[in-house]
């Protein structure tokens, strides 16, 4: 069955972006051709259900899905979750006429290994791991006889962060049809008592609300439950659609007479701190702000329109600066200023008047940030009791001056000197947010993406609003000594207003009578000493309440805490240290059966026990990966050349070769509708081979034309020329240099890549491949990538360009072809049936000297049965 074809369920749990201090917002998406009511395709789903216990802000999470096949012959069933990024995955079972088939959580290689073993034979269907703006998606088939019933239940847990005086659950809820038993249920306990408790939904009146949800809170416990019978889901009286489409959202916190509190069971502790009512500490924030040429447009707008409104909210108390950087650094003051009304006024104007240009200079411009907030505090120009803050924002990895990722890392480790955090935002996709991350973390702060939609000022403004209020800074929390082992973190550098500090840690002793606890801070006014003492017998009374607690949820909560802060550490440990913090991180995973980043869990499959297996994994942000849904998929050709056709739905990709003759030109990508057109001509080996079968060609020149804006440009191997109009500008490779103009920049990276953008819509990057200059063989070459098409017409042809529409493909039969180490298989596209073969081509984007491996089916025949028509219907007379 083609996989459009396939029935589909769709369950998502959406968090919130948080790390250590920041918020989650959990979430649920019921949708996407749902099998939630009546029968598709012969599968009914009867039951949807999501239980969540939430204990001491710890949510243990169940989502449960049973379905029906009613059809005469076996059917494909697919269950789909997407769950909050920082969640971790405990369980995950099938149950099929009442036998069931458990999920294992094992080392990520042995796991991995497993998995190879059964792709290799052909019989597997794993669960994909891609990740979202929020969300991590986990997804399972499994083949369900006629008659037969099927359940799904997928377990998860994590920690909620406190966010502006709140934890909030926000369910965004779309079953799309009408589900016969549906049901959100939360429970929620906490030690301290609940304050406040709300739900709320966008979707459907307050009178229709009231019938189906059921809230209520007292003391310690909360209740919220979700369950619209049919007839309140239906979008009228008689209607068959579903009005459940919206935001669902659950807010709740707790009682705070106490700034802190501690809970102890069965040996494990959690420590909660939340002081209200101190006054804000002063702060000193420098805004270091790319603004290179890759920042050109709505980028640079929606900047501009956070920076404006964060400065109508900073605080007259607070001392600010600007830094800009491209591929030189320039700042607004040479000095912190003071917040006053007049400065803030000149501040906004400096900022409307800002312009993108050049290069990405990141190393000086932090350099810069760092010396001025140490300068301030060194000369007292700022008041004692104030803290500093950099904030930089960039969309590029640094191409001028240092731009060794590790040597910016060192450089700012040293200058920073432990004094104060780095925030770093990075814009879009085409950045390393690795590096990013791991500088923010060992300089005590932290990184966030920031997306590249219409709410991308939102984002920058939410993510200052976080960090605005800081009431204390240097927190220390403090244990009898000797009594405590296997603690969390328990430094902080701040503590900002509306968040929470949680540490948690094992006694040493259990038998202890008492367990006594200090805060120390810095304040705005004075220095602050906050302590708790707990009576471990009353501790005991107070959590007997077993029907709302599940299991040992303080140690499961320690272990959570733990895993994550090890994880963070490991980013930038080396040798001996890295080993250690990774064997630390494994054994906890495998212990408390946590899918993370060292870890996959495996599910055999029913189909054939040993053979259908599928893997659960913890993917991580990446470098360079597109987190926009829906993904889009690019394209490139290098080599030999080779072409190749990303997929990112499918986790996969489609390669094939043209083999013609050196001199031949070749249409790459055409589009009528923008006038975009790019085509290239191939060069073949010094040495001439005549054997058609083992020659080896590559693209030696390519022709890059916009009709609308007169503008063409020729890439040799050694020169770049450019044509506007009449007017002519030829620059070598051995050149650095950015062009911009209206809707087009074009930048020239040294000796490695040219990248070409034509508004916020369509980039291409053009590779140089450079060969020792004696090699008997090969000549200079280059590769052509496309990285954006989203603003190229339906109309849009070419080798390249016919892949920018959705297209889908099947491939099985898997089965070991003439080379041992590649298998083949039988791939259906196009309504054509082709053997193909499973093989590698390199990426070579990121790193021209090595690449990176793109597992691939390669079509032979130069792509015949893929391509549209013949090969040879691609061949143009000139470049242009």
């Amino acid at each position: 069955m083609a996989l459009a074809q396939w029935p589909y369920l769709i369950l998502a749990l959406l968090s919130g972006l948080a790390v250590s201090g920041f918020p989650r917002n959990p979430s649920l998406l019921l949708g996407k051709r749902s099998l939630l009511g009546g029968a598709v395709d012969g599968i009914e789903v009867y039951s949807t259900k999501v239980n969540c216990k939430v204990t001491s802000r710890f949510a243990h999470n169940v989502v449960t899905t049973r379905a029906v096949n009613h059809a005469n012959t076996a059917k494909e069933v697919s269950f789909d979750v997407e769950l909050p990024k920082t969640a971790f995955i405990t369980n995950f079972t099938l149950t099929i006429d009442g036998v069931t088939y458990p999920g294992k959580v094992k080392e990520k290689e042995v796991a991995k290994k497993q998995y190879e073993k059964a792709v290799s034979q052909g019989k597997t269907a794993g669960l994909v791991k891609a990740s979202g703006r929020k969300l991590e998606k986990f997804t399972v088939s499994v083949n369900v006889a006629a008659g037969s019933k099927v359940t799904f239940e997928l377990t998860y847990e994590e920690l909620l962060k406190r966010h502006k005086g709140k934890y909030e659950m926000y369910l965004k809820v779309q079953p799309k049809q009408l589900v016969k038993h549906f049901e959100i249920t939360v429970d929620i306990f906490e030690p301290q008592g609940i304050s406040t408790l709300d739900a709320e939904a966008s979707f459907i009146t307050n009178d229709l609300l009231g019938s189906a949800l059921t809230k209520s809170f007292s003391g310690k416990k909360g209740h919220v439950s979700f369950k619209p019978s049919l007839n309140q889901q239906r979008s009228c009286p008689t209607c068959t659609d579903s009005l459940l489409k919206g935001d669902f959202i659950i807010t709740y916190d707790v009682n705070r007479e106490s700034p802190a509190n501690v809970q102890i069971v069965n040996g494990y502790f959690v420590h909660f701190f939340a002081p209200q009512g101190l006054p804000v500490v002063p702060k000193s924030v420098v805004f270091v702000i790319d603004v290179s040429g890759s920042m050109h447009g709505r980028k640079m707008e929606q900047t501009k329109d956070a920076l404006l409104k964060i400065l109508e909210d900073v605080k007259q108390d607070d001392y600010l600066n600007f830094i800009l950087f491209s591929g030189d650094v320039t700042t607004w003051k040479d000095s912190l200023v003071p917040a006053t009304p007049e400065n803030i006024q000149e501040a906004s104007k400096f900022v409307m008047d800002i312009q993108d240009r050049g290069m990405t200079n990141i190393n000086d411009a932090l350099l810069r940030g760092i010396s001025m907030l140490n300068k301030a505090r060194e000369e007292h120009t700022v008041p004692e009791r104030s803290t500093s803050i950099i904030i930089m924002l960039t969309d590029g990895d640094a191409n001028v001056g240092e731009s060794r990722p590790e040597k910016i890392q060192e450089n700012v480790r040293n200058a920073i000197g432990g004094k104060f955090p780095l925030y770093n935002l990075g814009f879009g996709n085409n950045l390393n947010y690795n590096f990013l991350e791991n500088m923010a973390l060992e300089n005590h702060g932290l990184a966030r993406r920031i997306y590249e939609d219409s709410d991308a000022n939102l984002q920058l403004q939410g993510f200052y609003e976080e960090v605005a209020n800081p009431l204390l800074t240097g927190v220390e929390v403090e244990y009898p000594q000797n009594a405590i082992l296997d603690l969390t973190q328990n430094s902080y550098q701040h503590f900002y207003d509306g968040s929470e500090i949680v540490v948690a840690g094992r006694l040493a002793d259990e038998d202890m009578n008492s367990f006594k606890a200090a805060v120390k801070g810095h304040g705005a006014i004075n220095d602050l000493t906050f302590t708790e003492e707990v009576d471990m017998k009353e501790m005991e009374k107070a959590l007997q309440e077993r029907d709302y607690i599940f299991g040992d949820y303080i140690e499961r909560l320690w272990a959570y805490l733990t895993i994550e802060q090890l994880l963070d550490k490991r980013k930038n440990a080396q040798g001996e240290e890295k080993e250690n913090l990774t064997a630390q991180a494994l054994e906890l995973s495998l212990k408390y059966h946590f899918v993370t980043p060292l870890t996959s869990m495996v599910v055999t499959k029913p189909e054939d026990n040993e053979n259908q297996m599928a893997i659960a994994n913890k993917p991580g942000e990446g470098r360079h990966r597109r987190y926009q849904a829906p993904q889009t998929p690019y394209y490139y050709v290098d080599g030999d050349p080779h072409f190749i056709i990303q997929i990112p739905e499918k986790d996969d990709a489609i390669c094939f070769n043209i083999d013609e003759d050196p001199g031949t030109v070749l249409r790459l990508i055409q589009d009528p509708v923008t006038g975009l057109t790019v085509n290239g001509q191939i060069i073949g080996e010094k040495t001439g081979r005549s054997d058609s079968q083992t020659r080896r060609t590559y693209f030696g020149k390519l022709g890059i034309a916009s009709a609308q804006m007169d503008f063409r440009i020729e890439v040799t191997r050694e020169n770049i020329t450019l044509w506007n109009g009449d007017s002519l500008s030829t620059f070598s490779w051995l050149d650095t240099v950015m062009v911009t103009q209206d809707g087009l920049s074009v930048m020239i990276n040294r000796k490695k890549n040219m990248v070409v953008s034509f508004g916020d819509g369509v980039t291409f990057v053009v590779v140089l491949h450079q060969v020792w200059k004696k090699e008997p063989a090969h000549h200079d070459f280059l590769g052509f990538y496309v990285v954006n098409s989203r603003g190229m017409s339906a109309q849009t042809h070419g080798l390249l360009g016919q892949f920018f529409h959705p297209f889908d493909f099947q491939v099985s039969d898997v089965h070991p072809g003439s080379d041992p180490t590649k298998p083949d298989a039988t791939m259906v596209v196009k309504n054509h049936q082709l053997t193909v073969t499973r093989g590698s081509q390199k990426d070579y984007r990121k790193d021209i000297s090595v690449g990176r491996n793109v597992a691939c089916w390669f079509v032979h025949n130069n792509g015949q049965g893929l391509i549209d028509g013949i090969h040879r219907d691609y061949i143009v007379p000139n470049l242009f």
